[in-house]
């Protein structure tokens, strides 16, 4: 065991007797790490605080149950940890959620338009894709074929016909997005 491990040792056994006074060492010597632990998993400083303070209160509710005293810092880091990934998880279906209701009302706004305008711009923008990335459209969202159908028609593996669909989506984003901004 190396010096800091005992030293928490310590600390803990002497929070487990009564001594409030270890808590506050302990908070003292491991707040900071723990800070960075959860910004390195969640990017957002404020995000990071507050996951490190919510940490604490689990630590100081469950450190009696602590069985081995010198294994505080990855018991409490795995606590840290695991409330950074409940963030991320919870964070995710937000930005999933935000990304669904902003889609339903860009659809909704897509009705409002002249729906022959619009194909004859996707045409056209379809057109200044590359054969191959024009291939796989056609099939995917005309011909209605899975990627796994595309993959054999065309001779290629699934993953090729994944990537370019993805290139040609991400394609045709930039050219409508720039051709919206002349008009």
């Amino acid at each position: 065991m190396n010096k800091k491990t005992i030293i928490d040792g310590v600390l803990v056994t002497r929070f487990q007797s009564g001594d409030n006074k270890a808590m506050a060492l302990l908070v003292k010597r491991w707040h900071k790490t723990f800070c960075e632990k959860a910004y390195w998993l969640v990017k957002d400083v404020d995000v990071a605080k507050d996951i490190a303070q919510d940490s604490w209160s689990i630590v100081v509710l469950k450190i009696n149950n602590l069985k081995n005293p010198e294994s505080f810092g990855s018991w409490a880091l795995r606590i840290v940890y695991t409330k950074s990934l409940d963030w991320l998880k919870v964070n995710k279906r937000k930005q999933y959620n935000l990304a669904d209701y902003k889609y339903k009302q860009e659809i909704d706004n897509l009705e409002s338009f002249d729906n022959e305008a619009i194909k004859t711009k996707l045409i056209i923008t379809i057109r200044t894709l590359s054969k191959q990335q024009q291939q796989v459209i056609q099939l995917f969202y005309v011909e209605d074929y899975s990627l796994k159908d595309i993959a054999k028609t065309l001779n290629i593996s699934v993953g090729t016909a994944k990537s370019r669909l993805f290139h040609a989506r991400e394609k045709l984003k930039q050219i409508l997005k720039h051709n919206d901004y002349e008009n």
